[in-house]
């Protein structure tokens, strides 16, 4: 497969500013996030203990994992704190229409 699927995770008014929402995309794990007037996607589950992200905090363009207090870059994955020192994915998205009902559309297939 080659390309990338982009699929409805949630409307745009579904989502509060610093407040990740979690959903499950073709079987995957995402945390949607608004922030600094985009919208991210991540995966929802911490590389270092395998817990929620959208279960934590959001502030500066980071999640933060609610148990052991790694940070990750919304743009990167990168960890930004420890004891996390593997990133996690992040994904593409798109926004379409207009206002609250605009569609958050993310992409967690892989090119190949």
């Amino acid at each position: 497969m080659t390309g990338e699927t982009f699929v409805r995770a949630a409307s745009l008014g579904d989502l509060e500013d610093d407040t990740p929402k979690r959903v499950e995309l073709d079987g995957v794990p995402v945390a949607l996030v608004r922030t600094e007037g985009e919208v991210f996607a991540v995966n929802d589950i911490c590389s270092h203990a395998n817990v929620s992200l959208s279960e934590g905090e959001v502030e500066d363009c980071q999640i933060e994992c609610w148990l052991h207090g790694s940070s990750f870059d919304l743009r990167t994955g990168k960890p930004s704190g420890l004891p996390a020192t593997r990133p996690i994915p992040v994904y593409p998205v798109k926004i379409e229409g207009e206002g609250p009902d605009a569609a958050v559309l993310v992409s967690v297939t892989q090119e190949s």
